[in-house]
């Protein structure tokens, strides 16, 4: 595990996002997790905290500003254009993955509805070490 790891998660389901912190917390006790409800909390906080040793689980589907929005304002920043962005979503087509990764996501995650694959998931991401981890069209796409 990336120990010492700071996880951000946006989703603006009060209830997904409750799941998703025990999960990690299941997965590694030393990660941090904080969580948004929108893309626009994450970018402020951002703008005042250090995003060193850390990753970012996006939803897609939200209201306001969407995942991929959101997505592609990291990437316009110098500031955040290397955080780790995981794409996590319950739409696993082709043409999410493929936009997903056009807009410079490291990796896309399908949420899954059964607790194993969702752990095995979010475990599997959590073990990447982002320093060195390359997308490709081989690696790019997770499932459990």
């Amino acid at each position: 595990m990336n120990s010492g790891l700071t996880v951000y998660y946006i989703d603006d389901d009060q209830d997904d996002r409750e799941f998703f912190s025990e999960i990690v917390d299941l997965v590694d006790e030393n990660a941090r997790v904080v969580t948004f409800r929108n893309g626009q909390e994450l970018l402020d906080a951002l703008q005042v905290g250090s995003q060193e040793h850390a990753c970012l689980f996006l939803d897609i589907n939200m209201p306001g500003m969407n995942g991929f929005e959101v997505l592609a304002k990291l990437r316009e920043s110098d500031a955040h254009r290397d955080l780790p962005v995981i794409m996590f979503s319950t739409s696993g087509d082709a043409v999410t993955i493929e936009k997903s990764k056009e807009l410079g996501a490291n990796l896309f995650v399908q949420k899954s509805a059964l607790l194993e694959n969702l752990r095995q998931s979010i475990r599997h991401a959590l073990n990447i070490n982002w320093a060195t981890f390359e997308p490709t069209d081989t690696n790019f796409v997770y499932k459990a």
